[in-house]
């Protein structure tokens, strides 16, 4: 498979965007003081790490698999740390960081959406849409630990 050059920015832009979010993730892990969002953002830098992975595998020429995961937001259940009424600065920063990860992935999310038809080989399509799908359970995730948490 050869890559437009439009398609080559576009996959370049989206690695830009995937590199970000590896790259906050792997910092919020250090800054969380809940060991169930340092559990939660530690699997999301591993999510958004086979992203970037993937978009490289496109720029070489290969398309990746994808398994059209879709569960991972609907089948996330997270344990409740903060009580309701807590008022602490842990629980204040846990939120601050929980909520700017939710606004990443919705940008993110939104990014892969007006890419997506940038590409004439379907295969790339399929992929992108499926990380597109995964951006979303990210943030699903992120706001149903808020939710458990009572953050919202």
């Amino acid at each position: 498979m050869i890559l437009s050059e439009k398609e080559t920015t576009v996959i370049k832009d989206l690695q830009t965007q995937e590199q970000c979010c590896v790259e906050k993730y792997e910092r919020y892990s250090k800054l969380a003081k809940d060991q169930v969002l340092i559990d939660l953002f530690t699997d999301l830098h591993g999510k958004e790490q086979k992203h970037l992975e993937s978009l490289t595998q496109v720029l070489s020429g290969k398309v990746p698999s994808c398994d059209c995961n879709d569960s991972d937001g609907k089948d996330y259940e997270p344990k409740q740390t903060y009580k309701m009424m807590d008022d602490s600065e842990d629980k204040k920063n846990d939120e601050f960081l929980a909520t700017d990860c939710i606004g990443t992935e919705k940008l993110v999310s939104g990014e892969y959406n007006g890419e997506i038809f940038a590409f004439g080989e379907s295969a790339v399509r399929k992929l992108l849409a499926d990380i597109q799908i995964e951006e979303q359970n990210h943030a699903e995730m992120l706001y149903k630990y808020k939710v458990a948490n009572g953050m919202v």
